[in-house]
């Protein structure tokens, strides 16, 4: 069994592991042991038994990725912070946030906001799975954000990624974001690699929404073959709060996005969004979970690929109504373009409703690009690659069209088209991801 070693590997240096982070992140470890002991791993397992280095001693970074990495979205003005590979990195130049705000390493939170870190930490219902049990275990540093109620923040905080090693990697990281009551905060996550060495990432994301407060979580990545990333996006949404999800691949190895979002309060909605533009050998995963545990809630899904040569994708959605969350209205759409013969795409949307008084829908199409679209735009003068592209990109527009940012937006509409044109598509000026 894979995780196995991962147990005995823990088993030999717990206690260092324990020594190099503090008690409120120490305290879910033993629970996180015995999930993956029972459970073995739910994604890419064969990935795990590839021999990765594991920084078990916590040995901090040699190089300064602010002097070696720029962001190439061109005036988005956000609080810039990396984790390179498992750890913080503190930005001196960064703009001052508001009062109250924090962002700093969760490492740092934890060792001067232990009752705060406590209270959110690792406490959502994000169930038992390997992928989720191996980061508990191991990880001890990443991303803590506090927005204190009715703070809305002036700019979106870009966490940045970064995997950059001398050899074979995995990396293990966890990000804490809580936005209190009548606040709000925009999150931009790229993640990027350095070289051609064989990186795993799993990183974990847990964001608390407060009541009628606002969140918006923008997820790029920018890779290549050489990476395995495993994320998790655990949201809790509180009464009348608002979130909106957009996770966009760009180029990537193997990847799984699994997002786990528990409306907890009546008139709270959210928004979830992914848009994958596969090539090559690229496999990218998309697995969505939305608990309704209140009604009068709303949720939304829209999730698309075009995939190319042999490039495989996944989509499984959920949406669990429970019993007397009544006056629900829930969509999930799923809708993929497979380009060539050897492409491939599995889908599986799921509703499971307790609740007889709600508005729910979902769907799924697989298809090609239409060809009497293509001989229309022919008839017109357009080139059968402009009108390819053409016809690609209106699919995809869609799904671009929930980022918030507009910065960012436009930056990735213009990422996407030089993609679906088949030319260098690098969404940052140091080309690292190639």
């Amino acid at each position: 069994m894979v995780a196995n070693a991962y147990l005995c590997l823990y088993d030999n240096y717990s206690e260092s592991i324990k020594s190099l982070s503090q008690p409120c992140i120490n305290a879910v470890r033993d629970e996180a042991y015995e999930n993956l002991r029972k459970n073995g791993f739910d994604v890419f397992a064969d990935e795990y038994e590839k021999d990765y280095g594991l920084n078990v001693f916590r040995v901090k970074p040699v190089i300064n990725p602010y002097s070696t990495f720029s962001c190439g979205i061109p005036n988005i003005g956000a609080y810039v912070c990396f984790v390179l590979n498992d750890t913080f990195c503190p930005n001196a130049a960064a703009p001052q946030i508001p009062e109250g705000v924090i962002v700093c390493a969760l490492a740092e939170a934890a060792e001067k906001h232990p009752d705060l870190v406590s209270r959110y930490y690792c406490k959502a219902n994000a169930g038992n799975k390997g992928s989720e049990a191996i980061n508990k275990l191991f990880a001890s540093d990443g991303l803590f954000v506090y927005v204190p109620a009715g703070v809305h923040m002036d700019r979106p905080i870009q966490l940045i990624n970064m995997m950059s090693a001398q050899g074979n990697l995995m990396a293990l990281s966890h990000n804490l974001i809580i936005v209190e009551d009548d606040a709000s905060a925009q999150i931009m996550v790229c993640d990027h690699v350095e070289g051609n060495f064989d990186y795993f990432a799993n990183r974990f994301t847990e964001v608390y929404v407060g009541r009628n407060a606002t969140y918006e979580h923008v997820k790029v990545e920018d890779s290549n073959s050489h990476n395995c990333n495993v994320c998790t996006l655990q949201l809790s949404l509180q009464e009348g709060s608002e979130v909106v999800s957009n996770i966009i691949t760009l180029r990537n190895g193997k990847t799984r996005n699994t997002v786990k979002a528990d409306i907890n309060g009546e008139h709270a909605k959210i928004s979830l969004n992914g848009l994958v533009i596969g090539g090559g050998t690229q496999i990218c995963d998309n697995t969505t979970f939305i608990n309704h545990f209140k009604g009068n809630s709303a949720s939304s899904e829209l999730f698309k690929y075009i995939l190319d040569d042999k490039a495989k994708g996944n989509f499984y959605g959920l949406i669990n109504v429970v019993k007397d969350a009544q006056k629900t209205v829930a969509l999930q759409t799923n809708k993929n373009l497979c380009l060539s013969k050897e492409a491939s795409m599995s889908t599986k949307p799921q509703l499971e409703i307790y609740a007889d008084d709600v508005k729910c829908n979902h769907g799924a199409t697989i298809g090609r690009i239409d060809e009497n679209a293509l001989f229309y735009m022919r008839q017109r003068g357009i080139s059968l690659e402009e009108a390819r592209m053409l016809l690609m990109f209106a699919f995809a527009k869609d799904v671009l069209d929930n980022i918030r940012i507009p910065i960012l937006r436009e930056r990735m509409e213009s990422l996407i088209e030089k993609r679906l044109r088949g030319e260098s598509a690098d969404c940052h000026s140091c080309g690292h991801c190639v």
